[in-house]
């Protein structure tokens, strides 16, 4: 009997995954045909095929399958965007990325929690423990929206980078206000600053790590016996990234994504690779990307709970917007305009302000704060769906037009127009 229901669930779960790779195929081209991001359509498509609407999937958000997929598949939609950024553009901006991952967390999150005290009437310390769980970019959402439109390089990679780097430091906010809201201790800058530290300098010693390791085994000129598994050894290497970092209380996504940055700037380090083994290699990436992409935003809409977010709906819409039109604002103008090495044009800081999409980090957030029932986590949970619907279907369709009336698109040889 146990062996039949194991069976069942293994057959269910295999149509299930199935069901979204049909839908989510079919979602990406209609995302292809109106040129619009492919993350929004398979969020409209995963709440279509959800319990709440066509009930065609119904996999739970704490169900291990659903964490498995945001584990890996934020984790390799991060190695891809690492793999497209390149060194000589990062020198120009990395003092930005830096005060914006960090300070400008911190801003966002005081901004939108005073917000948050005012209309919807919640204790202080509540409103900023919202501010800092929605505080964080969300990579999963912005690495594949700038890898699909032909924005200025310099723009694209300091907001993939941002996205890459403030999840460590949203985190830390959130438990730093967690444990003052729960009573369990008081918030103390030093030891914040000195566990943003740790977790960033180990994640970047991880990545690097296994960004040699990597690159040793595929590319090196004598010791590249597994040049044929490239794409095999980049999928290990991944998890052994973010589980290396992870198991030393730093920030496993930090260490995926400077092994991505490591494998795609390997020439800098003198490693090669064949002209076809290096398309090859390129191709595996962006289709697994892909599916990771189609499964992690199909999934999300699928969990959108529309009951609980009926509950907060009028001043949760109130407060993202506070987020999205004054809080990011605030954000970018005070973190990135002082950068004179960068030297930002308005129009680029102007379009930095209208791409801080909300997505699975956020999320994953506020759901531990439910699962350790947390003061005010129902409406917590509530305003990050309503920020995650919000900022994807609002934002995220309209940056290649924003980015074009600005004048930050690029030819399709990599030239700005």
């Amino acid at each position: 009997m146990e062996a039949s229901a194991s069976l069942e669930i293994a057959k269910h779960t295999l149509l299930s995954c199935g069901l979204i790779l049909a839908i989510g195929t079919v979602a990406a081209l209609l995302a292809q045909k109106i040129r619009i991001p492919d993350v929004v359509v398979f969020l409209i498509a995963g709440i279509a095929i959800g319990p709440q609407a066509l009930g065609l999937v119904d996999i739970k958000a704490d169900s291990a399958l659903n964490q498995i997929i945001l584990l890996f598949g934020a984790s390799y939609i991060l190695f891809d965007g690492g793999v497209s950024l390149r060194f000589n553009v990062l020198k120009q901006v990395w003092i930005t990325i830096l005060v914006i991952a960090t300070v400008g967390v911190i801003i966002t999150a005081v901004i939108t929690g005073v917000a948050a005290h005012y209309i919807l009437g919640v204790p202080m310390v509540v409103a900023l423990l919202l501010g800092a769980t929605l505080s964080s970019t969300d990579p999963a959402t912005l690495v594949p929206i700038f890898r699909q439109l032909r924005i200025r390089h310099r723009v694209a990679q300091t907001v993939m980078s941002e996205s890459a780097f403030n999840d460590a430091m949203g985190a830390i906010v959130t438990f730093g206000v967690l444990a003052v809201a729960m009573g369990t201790g008081e918030f103390s800058f030093a030891s914040s600053l000195f566990d943003l530290l740790k977790q960033s300098v180990i994640g970047i010693v991880a990545g690097l790590v296994f960004g040699c390791l990597a690159a040793l085994l595929i590319c090196h000129e004598k010791w590249a016996f597994l040049a044929e598994y490239a794409p095999v050894v980049t999928l290990v290497a991944v998890i052994g990234a973010y589980f290396a970092a992870d198991g030393l209380q730093a920030s496993g996504f930090m260490a995926v994504f400077v092994f991505g940055i490591m494998l795609g700037n390997k020439e800098i380090f003198g490693f090669r690779m064949e002209a076809g083994e290096a398309q090859k290699l390129d191709e595996f990436i962006l289709t697994t990307a892909f599916i990771m992409r189609l499964f992690i935003f199909i999934l999300l809409g699928a969990q959108v709970d529309f009951t609980l977010m009926g509950k907060y709906w009028l001043g949760g819409v109130a407060v993202i917007m506070v987020l999205m039109l004054v809080a990011r604002p605030a954000t970018v103008f005070l973190c990135a305009w002082p950068d004179r090495r960068a030297r930002w044009s308005l129009a680029e800081l102007v379009f930095m302000c209208w791409t801080r999409e909300t997505g699975v980090i956020p999320a994953a957030l506020a759901g531990l704060l439910l699962g350790m029932k947390a003061p005010g986590a129902q409406m917590i949970a509530s305003v990050t769906f309503i920020a995650i619907l919000m900022t994807i279907l609002i934002q995220a369709p309209t940056t290649e037009w924003l980015g074009r009336r600005l004048g930050l698109l690029r030819a399709a040889d990599g030239e700005p127009f």
